[in-house]
């Protein structure tokens, strides 16, 4: 494999991006907790990653400007129509992983 410039790698980081971002707007059954339970990360994350890479880079992004973005529509309307109540099992494993340093950074 050739070495990529800095600018071949943002493109393919950028497309991958893009890519998870259009899954998760897909997969609206897959819930929030159990990308949390399972991969220590949501789309909330997705969000608020983006909202502190804008402002690294002095560029203003609200959270729910970011949230639209991962969700596709507003983050009100994806909850009403796709968010399911946590279940206890869910809500427990949730509290492992937010314990968790590591893993809620």
């Amino acid at each position: 494999m050739s070495e990529l410039s800095q600018a071949e790698q943002t493109e393919l980081e950028a497309a991958a991006f893009r890519t998870l971002v259009a899954h998760l707007q897909k997969r609206t059954d897959v819930q929030n907790i159990e990308l949390m339970n399972l991969a220590g990360f949501c789309r909330n994350c997705l969000s608020r990653w983006l909202t502190e890479a804008a402002a690294e880079r002095g560029t203003e992004l609200d959270m729910d400007a970011a949230r639209a973005w991962v969700y596709g529509m507003p983050y009100a309307d994806w909850k009403e129509r796709h968010q399911a109540p946590a279940t206890p099992e869910q809500q427990a494993a949730f509290k492992n992983v937010m314990a968790d340093p590591d893993l809620t950074s």
